[in-house]
């Protein structure tokens, strides 16, 4: 199975086995937009930047620049799970505009085992989901002390939501600082992050 993205918020399957050619797809993943949410920005927001296969290929992670759906590959409908990352942000899409913000390409991934997802923000921050249940860990990938630091709950321990980048002053956030490209190794608690001009390296204890 060959997968691919759009601009327009579609995730289509091709099946390699039928043809070569991706002018036809097997199955298309669309959630349908609220018209009253329709605006100048909803294109560019809504298009896709990442598409990732878990690791027994029931389910796809996908990454725009407010949210991360995921999906399973048996319903079409809708997602299964809606995560959103930059809901904060949506008071400054004009802004974000301006300055071309607001067509960064953030990755995301699956851990090894799927029990986990992995997707970067901005000012250094990525985030780490339980696909299955509230966990969230907010970190920041920074150099001066080598180490994650913590703004909200551990993912997985205690359960607890938190608000992460949602209590940060959204003046204060540097966008020119993004963690953009994120790898989850497949077999380890390892995960590999690029920031900026830097390489960063985070495992489990």
């Amino acid at each position: 199975m060959f997968m691919y993205s759009s601009s327009k918020g579609t995730i289509k399957l091709a099946d390699m086995r039928d043809q070569a050619l991706c002018d036809k797809h097997a199955k298309q993943f669309e959630e349908e937009e609220d018209p009253t949410n329709r605006s100048f920005f909803s294109e560019i927001i809504s298009s896709i930047s990442d598409v990732r296969f878990s690791r027994d290929g029931r389910y796809i992670l996908a990454r725009d620049y407010l949210s991360l759906k995921i999906w399973d590959v048996n319903m079409e409908s809708k997602p299964l799970r809606t995560i959103n990352i930059h809901d904060h942000l949506r008071g400054k899409l004009c802004d974000l505009y301006e300055n071309d913000c607001i067509f960064d390409k953030f990755e995301c991934n699956f851990s090894g085992d799927g029990k986990h997802v992995l997707t970067g923000s901005y000012h250094n921050y990525f985030r780490i989901y339980d696909v299955n249940g509230p966990g969230e860990a907010v970190l920041q990938a920074d150099k001066l002390a080598f180490k994650a630091k913590k703004i909200g709950g551990a993912a997985g321990k205690g359960g607890a939501k938190n608000n992460g980048m949602k209590g940060m002053n959204l003046e204060t956030i540097d966008f020119n600082k993004k963690i953009l490209h994120g790898s989850w190794h497949p077999r380890e608690n390892t995960i590999a992050l690029a920031a900026t001009n830097n390489l960063f390296l985070y495992s489990a204890a």
